[in-house]
């Protein structure tokens, strides 16, 4: 739900601002606030060049104004509360209410006009991540800008001057700024609206973070060790499904701020990877893949025509990044008999579930309490059983009845007779087995059976 904060006491605390001198004539736009954590329908233009807006999971997109040919928007800098998934709520740093900010669409061409308020404790600033624009505006602190002071707003103007797929996030105490959540994604359309069209167009940001069981704020200093592998800040089972309608042709750009690679695969089909950070692909030069590896730092985007009905799954080929919490530091049972122990252990805790000793499946089946604020390991249902999954995991719902826009979860997919894989109940054959080996007789074993007479050296 977008709501419209007033913006108290912002014309004070812009006084002085050498950004400000150049716009001191207009007012700020407004500074709309996201308040949950659910998908908002996209949001089209309300002015300028026509496009087909990308939707974001769990997302939203951040509304403009038009002045005097500039296309203006308003970003927040400040705490938030990100819910991660139910149980869990995150405390970090975002914008407009959120953590990943909302995205910001906007035409090749366009003037863009960008105020950016912080409401931080400390300074910030926002690079354009992949954006050509002027050096001034590409928002490194000290290098290429003053720090934006907390309580002070700073303006960005730029025109854009290719299409693509884009990303924003600090770039002033880089490393904890990022590793509490601020980061936003950045889709600049086509100026022509024939060039490259698709019916949906979706968009994603990769993150992590190190947040214990029971706590809220992540550990900031953490560089390898994340529990906490998200897809716009959501993890499985709470990242909403991409619905796309039968024969669709369908986008998904994904973008990596994390501090490794994601390779994300895609089950069902194949697809062309047509754009990076860099531009889009030419024709003669995309390539066919069905998992397409973001490196750190960088966008891809791939299509595909959904001509295929079903629940497809769409993830991070990185098992590990397919978990939730509670995964770290815990040991290897399997093959280990725990029966005489579990039994003690019930003495004193009678709810004891020794686990392990068959393999992890079981934690998909059994509800077992869990600390505050945190969620299981591997986790969520559909309507076979529990997945057993976690983190960097969604669905791609493609749908023969969804009808033109309509992005709500359709539900599980109903397969069509006999197309379910199925349990053999007849007789199992004996295996096939290779016949012995002969058994060699003669030299080898008179050789192995006469010891080598050791070696009185006379001959040297």
């Amino acid at each position: 739900m977008v709501s419209r904060r007033a913006f108290v006491g912002a014309g004070a605390a812009l006084a002085g601002v050498a950004a400000w001198s150049k716009t001191s004539a207009m007012s700020l736009p407004d500074a709309p606030i996201m308040e949950d954590a659910s998908t908002q329908p996209p949001l089209a233009p309300s002015a300028g060049p026509d496009y087909n807006p990308v939707v974001t999971p769990n997302g939203w997109t951040l509304p403009f104004r038009m002045n005097n040919g500039w296309k203006e928007f308003h970003l927040i800098a400040e705490p938030v509360e990100r819910e991660m998934g139910e149980g869990m709520t995150a405390y970090l740093w975002g914008y407009n209410g959120q953590s990943p900010g909302p995205t910001i669409e906007c035409v090749e061409g366009d003037k863009v006009r960008i105020f950016v308020t912080n409401r931080l404790p400390e300074h910030t600033t926002i690079h354009w991540h992949g954006m050509l624009l002027p050096c001034g505006m590409d928002g490194v602190g000290g290098l290429t800008q003053p720090h934006i002071k907390s309580g002070k707003t700073f303006v960005y103007e730029f025109v854009m001057q290719k299409s693509g797929t884009f990303m924003y996030h600090p770039h002033a105490d880089e490393m904890l700024q990022m590793a509490m959540g601020m980061m936003g994604s950045f889709v600049v359309h086509p100026k022509d609206p024939t060039f490259m069209p698709v019916d949906r167009d979706f968009v994603f940001l990769l993150s992590a973070y190190d947040i214990d069981p029971g706590t809220y704020v992540p550990r900031v200093m953490e560089m390898t060790d994340f529990n906490m592998w998200t897809m716009n800040t959501r993890v499985f089972p709470n990242i909403d499904p991409l619905p796309i309608g039968l024969n669709e042709r369908a986008r998904v750009r994904v973008g990596n701020l994390t501090m490794t690679n994601h390779p994300i695969h895609m089950h069902g089909y194949d697809f062309s990877v047509t754009c990076t950070d860099g531009g889009w692909v030419r024709p003669e030069a995309r390539w066919p893949e069905v998992t397409i590896d973001i490196p750190v730092g960088a966008m891809r985007a791939f299509e595909f025509d959904a001509h295929v009905p079903g629940d497809w799954a769409l993830h991070c080929h990185k098992s590990h990044h397919t978990m939730n919490a509670m995964g770290h530091d815990v040991p290897t049972f399997i093959g280990v008999d725990k029966t005489s122990v579990a039994k003690k252990i019930r003495q004193l805790q009678p709810d004891y579930m020794p686990m392990g000793t068959k393999g992890m499946a079981d934690m998909g089946e059994m509800s077992m309490p869990i600390p505050d604020n945190t969620i299981p390991m591997m986790t969520g249902w559909g309507q076979f059983g529990p997945l057993e999954m976690g983190g960097m995991f969604t669905v791609v719902k493609v749908r023969e009845d969804l009808a033109k826009g309509d992005y709500s979860d359709p539900g599980e997919y109903e397969h069509p007779p006999g197309t379910v894989a199925y349990e053999w109940t007849g007789e199992l054959p004996m295996a096939a087995k290779a016949p012995d080996a002969p058994v060699k007789t003669g030299s080898l074993e008179q050789k192995s059976a006469t010891p080598a007479k050791a070696s009185d050296h006379s001959g040297h």
